[in-house]
């Protein structure tokens, strides 16, 4: 037997909920975005997502971690990197060795989900993990 939460409303108690704003630890030196360019269709189930990081820096960098959140579960189903963590839950964590000179570029159209209608990205960030 599974128990579901119960939401009680208490007038003289609040408590917020915030989304995280800033920049994500070690994706200064990337400008990244992403979008869905592909939705679900009869015969197809999945969404397709193009992703492009543009590496700003003063160092070259040979690893990269793609994070990827939206607003709701995802099944991970393929892309050129390889996942690390995330397949089933909101937010793909996703490794990638692309060599990056200062001043790169990184387009990944190949970004393979599925899920339930209505997903959107909610953000998008490429983390150097391999300055050199």
């Amino acid at each position: 037997m599974s128990t579901k939460p119960l939401i009680v409303a208490v007038d003289d108690i609040a408590e917020g909920v915030y989304m995280a704003s800033g920049t994500i630890v070690g994706s200064d030196c990337y400008t990244t975005t992403a979008r869905i360019h592909q939705s679900p269709e009869t015969g197809r189930g999945d969404y397709r997502i193009q992703v492009d990081a543009d590496h700003h820096a003063d160092h070259n960098s040979n690893k990269q971690q793609f994070v990827i959140t939206f607003n709701m579960p995802v099944k991970y189903v393929s892309s050129q990197g390889s996942l690390e963590s995330g397949d089933g839950t909101t937010e793909l964590h996703i490794n990638l060795t692309y060599w990056n000179n200062h001043n790169d570029h990184i387009g990944l159209g190949d970004l393979v989900v599925t899920a339930d209608a209505g997903l959107t990205i909610l953000n998008a960030a490429m983390i150097d993990t391999g300055k050199c």
